[in-house]
């Protein structure tokens, strides 16, 4: 997935300034990749929500992404649906997951029963987690993501809020040596990942939040302030910008036009949520 590549960079610095580069070959083959991105400090633990309102297969809604991962649901081309989490291992250029070190490679601290653990490349490297559910178009899902630093490491976990069992899940958690870094470069996305004509026909449509930290001095703070942006894809059938006025929207692909939002412009929420959702941790 070429966002990755994107974001690692982005997230350092928190905000976009303007697109990236991207393989020309890309260029009006794929539904441009959309993002949301939202400004704020170092944190201990990341909460977002969403609402796929139009999927296709081949798309990734990215819920949480941060500084050292992302978070978020998978449709895949043959319409499996799963939560996906994964935490890239630090300082290596190596895009081939089997030859980076073992002491560089992220570690797995704990996994729920149910999820799927493996290693990624091609995109950077790392450790991966799939936990199969059945998300539904319409539906509203709650997402969080915290970190604690352990010595030289960072704990990543992920959490996600079953509605059926009603209550909160951890599923997975990640070590990865960050030197005292924590969670920072907060954004969100829909990606297409078949990047073929066909699929850039297809329209994808999302909501995202209310957006939550908590930070180092343990305060809770709502982030009302996202940047819309997308990559290199030349295409112009994107658009972003306030569903409602605590929830922003990204789409693309189909006959989406760019009718609300301009991209790198800024959005903030008129009325921000009146109370924090209850959380696992506090």
């Amino acid at each position: 997935m070429n966002f990755t590549r994107i974001f690692w960079a982005v997230a350092l610095t928190a905000v976009i300034l303007a697109p990236v580069r991207a393989d020309e070959k890309l260029k009006d083959i794929a539904c441009r990749s959309v993002h949301l991105v939202y400004p704020g400090e170092q944190a201990t633990a990341y909460y977002n929500e969403l609402k796929v309102l139009e999927s296709a297969p081949g798309t990734f809604f990215m819920t949480n992404g941060f500084n050292a991962g992302y978070y978020g649901v998978q449709e895949s081309a043959k319409n499996a649906k799963v939560l996906l989490f994964s935490i890239w291992d630090p300082g290596t250029k190596e895009q081939d997951p089997k030859k980076v070190a073992e002491e560089q490679r992220v570690k797995l601290i704990h996994k729920h029963d149910a999820v799927r653990i493996g290693r990624f490349g091609n995109e950077g490297t790392g450790g991966q987690s799939f936990y199969d559910y059945d998300w539904k178009i319409g539906e509203t899902y709650r997402f969080l993501v915290t970190a604690e630093l352990k010595d030289e490491y960072t704990e990543f976990t992920n959490w996600f809020y079953h509605p059926e069992q009603q209550e909160w899940l951890k599923l997975v958690t990640f070590a990865r040596k960050n030197r005292g870094i924590l969670l920072s470069g907060y954004n969100s996305f829909v990606e297409d990942f078949r990047r073929n004509r066909e699929s850039t026909k297809l329209t994808r449509r999302a909501e995202y939040g209310p957006v939550w930290i908590k930070t180092i001095e343990g305060e809770w703070k709502q982030l009302t302030t996202a940047q819309f942006t997308g990559d290199a894809n030349s295409v112009v059938n994107i658009d972003s910008g306030m569903s409602d006025e605590k929830r922003f929207f990204l789409a693309t692909g189909g006959a989406i036009e760019n009718t609300t939002v301009k991209l790198r412009d800024k959005m903030t929420l008129a009325k921000p949520a009146a109370e924090r959702p209850k959380m696992p941790i506090e």
